[in-house]
Parts: C-alpha cells; structure tokens; sequence
C-alpha cells in the first residue's frame, strides 16, 4: 500500500492526460480508470437528472445536471486533499483511504432520482433515502466490478466513507472534506447553481483563499481554516444564505415544489406510485409522465399539468412570513410532516369555502413550510498562528453568527400559502394567517 503521492488522480491534477471542462471554463483532470466509472451508465444516467429540478421553471438556465455537479465536487476534492497535504494534515492517512475519499466524492449524488429533494422532504415511507440509492449503485454492478479490478480500494470503504460509519480521526477528517461547514460539495454547488441560474450571489467568495487556508482542527480529527481564510469563509456563509433567499426559496420556485410535492403525495399515497419504485430510474419527463397519467389521481394529473404542460401555472402566494413576522404562527406551522401540512390545507380549504360561499378544490390550497430536518449549522474553526489556538468562526464573525445559526432558517424559510389562480382575487379580503391559525386548530 503507498502513500498518498502515489494516488495517480493527484498526479493527473498537476499533469493531466486528460481533461474534462465544465462551466465556467473549469477543467477536471481524469485517468483512465476513473473515466471508466464515468462511463457506466450507472452514472451517465446523471446526466439527465437537473441539479436544480424545479427552480429551471424560474431561472430557465439553471439546467444544469448532477453529472457536471459530481465532476466539480470531485475537482474540489482533489484541491482540498493537494492542501491539506502540504500542510501536513493528512501524514497518517494513505492512499487506500484517499482513493475511498475521491471515489465518495465522484458518487456521493449517484442514487439520486428526479426531483429527488422535494421528495424526500415528503418524508414518506417505503421511499429509501439517496443514500441507501447511493450504496446500492457502488455495490454492485459495473462499479463495483471496476473499483475492485483498478483501484487499491474497495466498494465497502467507498460506502462507509459516505455512510460515515468509519471510526477514528483520519477517516473523520476525510468524511468533514465530504461534509462539513466548509466541504467539497457546498463548494462546488454554490458556485455552479448561481452560474447557471444567473445570479452573482453563489460567486461572490474566494475558493481559492478558502481552500489555500485549510488545516487540521484542535482535535485533529475535522478541517479547520486559518485567519486568512476568514473573510472568504464568512463570504461563502453570506452566499449561501442569499441563494436559500433569492434561489431555492424564491417564493415562485417554491410555488412549483409545493405543487409538485402534493401531484406526488396525491399520486404516491393514494394512485398507483406505492405499488413500487420503479419510477426512482426513471428520467424527470417518465416521472412527471407517471405522475400525471389518466389513472392518476385529479389532483395530480391538474397540478401536473400547471408545472409541465404547454402553459406555466403556478399557484399564487396568498400567504408569507418569516418567524420575524408571525412567531407565533410560524413555530406551530413550520417543520411538521407533510401529512400534517395536507391536513390542516384540507382545512383551510373547508373554511374558505364556507367564508366565500365557492368550491374549493384540496389540491387549490397548498402550505408550503420548512421541512422537518434544520439545515446543517455553519461551525468551522479558526486557527491563529500567532495566538497558536483556534476559535469557532462564529464567535470573531458577526455575519456568520447572525446568518448561520437560528436566523437561517427562521428568516430565510418562510410559512407560504398558494392558492389556484381562480382564488386570488377572492382572497384578498381575509387576513391569510388569521385564517391559517383556525385551519391549524382544528388538527389534533
């Protein structure tokens, strides 16, 4: 077993044999053997799988696939390791598990499906996580096949590694590169989501300062950064912050989720989509096709065809608030279960047919709120050379303390309520969360 000098992937990045360019003009250097991987259809079928899903329906550029994600998280993986060994963090790691780490990195979105998020804040049984997807795709077939005839490792301590199921403080450092405050992925996803979806918030920090700042932690077992990486650390918390805002809860792009999650929920729970998971490998159009089919459900087959038929109709926004705006509201309604979101719609809907004397259809009033899992909080730290100590970034960065904790997701993702077209005019007159309040009290 060698070193990690030995890791023909590191090499390739200084002298590449071959390249790869994805946007923005960003080569990824490969070998043989992993374009070999790249080359199954296990992963070419990422190619037709949208990063971004929905938002597209709002930022028509942001087309963009898992497949060019999955080769810029695996760039990025190669730069954070190129780092952190010249700065002597990873002496006692070799190059089985650096190989582990740079195969996690090229597949750690390899069992996702279309819409795949959206879904899965459903939080419906008998759907298993992109995880699980993930695991089963490294471990048999083709990959599999190929990783153990080409590379020193193997599938097993490919899926551990993204399981996060090693032990001790090397592997726990490589799994912080994966995941982490400061990770390959957030890296990459940022950068290339505002890209495509044309907006400047997703770029506005410094990768390079960043990763050329990178260190081992005071436990020695995660990523830290020193003070010179601070102002580009706490410009990618700001970033991340205003592409939640002005992006993936964009108030439109969230219309469209809400009515796509309930055409699936509709479809999944009570059309023919529990039967199996067939659908999981399907393409996005087989998908919306199954979904939207004669046999579905009416809910489904109507909100379908306001996402993807040949005119856009989304519903509107009635209702929106952060926690800043309606505590009181927002804590009862924010990070329920999906069920219980359908329910207390259902009783909305009920109410207002009543108070406006006109049928309401369930489907006509959706509630979109934050899920039931918090985003990861942003808690990275900081070593001074001068001072020889760290401390976390939140404590000496006003912005990372304002933005990264309590704030995000109370500000960022808001209570919403949508309503059909017909229904806006109507319900201009009535206070929106007065209304959402009586609907919520009467669910047990």
């Amino acid at each position: 077993m060698g070193g990690i000098a030995d890791v023909l992937e590191l090499q390739a990045l200084d002298c590449p044999a071959h390249v790869i360019r994805v946007p923005d003009q960003i080569d990824v250097p490969f070998t043989d053997r992993v374009k070999h991987l790249i080359d199954t259809a296990s992963f070419r079928r990422l190619s037709e799988i949208p990063q971004l899903g929905l938002v597209a329906l709002v930022y028509p550029g942001a087309t963009h696939t898992r497949f060019e994600h999955s080769l810029g998280v695996y760039r990025n993986t190669l730069l954070f390791v190129r780092q952190l060994d010249r700065c002597g963090a990873l002496t006692n790691v070799d190059q089985k598990q650096i190989e582990s780490l740079l195969l996690a990195a090229l597949f750690h979105d390899i069992g996702h499906w279309p819409f795949c998020h959206p879904i899965e804040d459903l939080g419906l049984d008998r759907i298993p996580s992109h995880e699980t997807c993930a695991a089963e795709y490294i471990a048999d077939g083709e990959i599999s096949d190929l990783i153990q005839q080409e590379w020193e490792t193997s599938p097993e301590e490919v899926i551990q590694l993204l399981a996060g199921e090693h032990s001790g403080p090397e592997n726990k450092v490589l799994r912080s590169i994966l995941s982490g405050p400061i990770d390959v992925d957030k890296m990459d996803y940022l950068y290339r989501d505002s890209l495509h979806a044309g907006v400047p918030y997703g770029r506005n920090f410094d990768a390079p300062r960043l990763i050329g700042s990178l260190v081992l932690n005071g436990s020695s077992d995660g990523i830290a950064i020193t003070t010179k990486g601070r102002t580009a650390a706490e410009l990618m918390v700001f970033a991340r912050y205003v592409m939640f805002s002005e992006v993936y809860w964009h108030h439109a792009v969230r219309s469209a989720t809400a009515m796509f999650q309930r055409a699936f929920y509709e479809w999944y729970v009570e059309g023919s989509g529990v039967a199996d998971n067939l659908w999981m490998h399907d393409t996005p159009s087989e998908l919306v096709d199954r979904i939207g089919n004669a046999e579905s459900p009416n809910a489904s087959r109507q909100l379908t065809v306001g996402l993807f038929g040949p005119r856009r109709l989304l519903h509107k926004r009635w209702v929106s608030f952060s926690c800043f705006d309606h505590e009181e509201a927002y804590r009862l309604i924010a990070q329920n279960p999906y069920p219980w979101l359908v329910q207390c719609g259902n009783h909305l809907g009920t109410l207002l047919s009543k108070e406006l004397g006109i049928e309401i259809e369930p489907h006509e009033i959706l509630i979109d709120a934050p899920p039931v899992g918090l985003e990861v909080q942003f808690d990275v730290q900081v070593r001074n050379p001068e001072r020889s100590g760290f401390r976390p970034l939140g404590e000496i960065s006003p912005v990372v303390s304002a933005l990264a904790t309590r704030q995000f997701d109370d500000f960022v993702k808001q209570v919403r309520v949508f309503t059909s077209r017909r229904l806006s005019e109507p319900l201009k007159q009535l206070d929106g969360v007065d209304w959402l309040l009586k609907a919520a009290s009467r669910i047990n």
